[in-house]
């Protein structure tokens, strides 16, 4: 695991430590320290950590003024054990949301498992995107998370699969890839 890095095609365009409206703002990363692991996989010093002990991710890209982020991720999501989406709604997604961003786009290839809990937290999520017209799409997540996500009723709150599992994100400009995910979205929802 530590040599899958996150996404570092967009950085001549947006770096979230640089970035004073993000949550990452004046980061440090090390090139050649690994202090950070899921369980006892070191991962990418580039990733970062946000108060999982088995999560971590990186804004890849943020756009204030059109009002959507995209987030990568990689590791274990675990509500279960360690209430991973309290973090992501506390620490990622409000200082976002204050910024003014409504749609989220999560690429979520390398998240290994899903381990369900209280969806308070999602539902929460969802309504405050839906009252901003926003939405939370999830892009190429595994089969058997997609599986886990829907088991735990927890797929009401995001728009998944079909599509949003085939995309080949990493052929896009930013922008391109919003266009993209928000067409399906609107395709999807009917709008």
């Amino acid at each position: 695991m530590h040599t899958l890095e996150p996404f570092w095609n967009w950085r001549h365009r947006y770096i979230s430590e640089e970035d004073e409206r993000s949550p990452f703002f004046g980061r440090e990363h090390s090139e050649f320290e690994f202090t950070h692991a899921v369980y006892d996989h070191a991962i990418h010093p580039q990733w970062d950590e946000f108060g999982s002990a088995t999560l971590y991710l990186k804004v890849l890209f943020a756009d204030y003024d059109a009002g959507w982020a995209v987030l990568e991720l990689i590791g274990e999501w675990n509500d279960l054990l360690g209430n991973d989406v309290m973090f992501i709604k506390r620490d990622i997604v409000e200082p976002l949301m204050d910024q003014g961003i409504g749609r989220f786009i999560l690429i979520g290839e390398n998240v290994l498992n899903f381990h369900a809990s209280d969806e308070s937290y999602y539902e929460e999520w969802f309504e405050e995107v839906s009252d901003r017209d926003g939405w939370i799409a999830l892009l190429n997540f595994r089969e058997h998370v997609r599986d886990d996500l829907k088991a735990a009723n927890i797929d009401q709150y995001f728009l998944l699969g079909g599509t949003l599992d085939q995309v080949d994100w990493r052929t896009f400009e930013p922008e391109d890839l919003y266009e993209k995910v928000s067409a399906f979205v609107q395709r999807r929802i009917g709008a």
